[in-house]
């Protein structure tokens, strides 16, 4: 038998219908105020508490991104970041990847707030979500609306971290690689990277980039500057030795750390390589010229990061304290 076109359209369609169906139903279990009824205020407290906390503690906007970041790019948006070491459970805070994240006692400061108006509903993964959500508003970034519905874990995925969570000085390609793994393309990639335009980088990071010579791709004069932040080629990593990624707008989300890597002034190699790969060059430049643009981009890499790998309903459970499984 043989198809026109028409039929055949509609062949294939049938046959991808099941694919389709089963990619759709994963996503359909986020939805907007999943909480409507189960706690009508739980949005609404944890936006009350990430203001709070960030006008006692700035920084704290800042671990709420990296959360979600190292959260959901290690097997799914599940909490299982948060896993305290514990009858087995090695936590992913203990991993090279983790290192100079902070603020994670906030989060269960979050969580007792939710459990006094609504005991055992709200999951740790949406705190996670809600949190970076809110933390990106508090430094002038995009709203984005966010699905919830998420489960916590059971297990944590140490052995995973570094298989997935890029390292500083990774080439452009394999950090593009494994972002695409979650399904985000290049142009979502160079505006996650983007977050870079607020916190700091520990000495340790970038020294390989001042020591015994400059790196030639860096400003010069920005070395000398970087040099005297970080005196040494061998730093401890305990000390609190660091530059700002924008000396600008460093608590600000903003495209300036664009127009710092067009200037050679990126701390990171994995930041500074942007400029010189031809796949995403382009998008540096146009994220550099417009910043309303980088944050649309950003809005929308961000979402599809939070909703990578869901657990929902029973595939998860919701914790009662954020950094240990009910029972432990």
């Amino acid at each position: 038998m043989t198809l026109n076109k028409p039929q055949h359209r509609c062949f294939t369609f049938l046959l991808l219908l099941p694919l389709l169906l089963q990619f759709y139903s994963v996503k359909s279990d986020l939805q907007l105020n999943y909480y409507a009824q189960s706690c009508p205020n739980a949005e609404q407290i944890v936006k009350q508490q990430v203001i709070k906390l960030y006008n006692k503690h700035g920084n704290t906007a800042i671990s709420w991104l990296r959360n979600l970041f190292h959260d959901c790019m290690v097997k799914s948006c599940d909490a299982s970041l948060l896993l305290r070491t514990i009858n087995g459970i090695e936590s992913e805070q203990e991993s090279d990847r983790s290192f100079g994240m902070r603020n994670f006692k906030y989060v269960n400061t979050i969580k007792e707030a939710l459990e006094k108006e609504c005991p055992m509903t709200v999951s740790c993964a949406d705190i996670v979500a809600l949190s970076a959500r809110d933390g990106v508003v508090m430094l002038g970034g995009p709203r984005i609306e966010m699905r919830t519905g998420r489960k916590d874990s059971k297990q944590s995925y140490l052995p995973e971290v570094e298989k997935t969570i890029p390292n500083h000085n990774d080439s452009t390609q394999s950090v593009l690689s494994r972002f695409r793994s979650i399904g985000i393309d290049t142009e979502g990639t160079v505006a996650l990277l983007g977050a870079h335009s607020v916190g700091r980088v520990h000495c340790v990071n970038l020294v390989h980039r001042l020591y015994p010579t400059v790196d030639p791709t860096l400003d010069p004069d920005h070395a000398e500057y970087l040099k005297r932040r970080c005196p040494t080629p061998d730093p401890d990593p305990k000390a609190v030795l660091y530059s700002r990624n924008d000396l600008q707008t460093p608590m600000i989300l903003d495209n300036n750390y664009y127009n710092n890597l067009l200037k050679h002034k990126g701390l990171l190699l994995v930041d500074q390589q942007l400029t010189s790969d031809p796949s995403t060059s382009p998008f540096v430049e146009k994220m550099a010229a417009d910043n309303g643009y980088f944050h649309d981009q950003f809005a929308r890499a961000i979402l599809l990061l939070s909703e990578n790998n869901p657990l929902t309903e029973d595939q998860g459970e919701i914790r009662k304290d954020c950094r240990y499984v009910n029972g432990d």
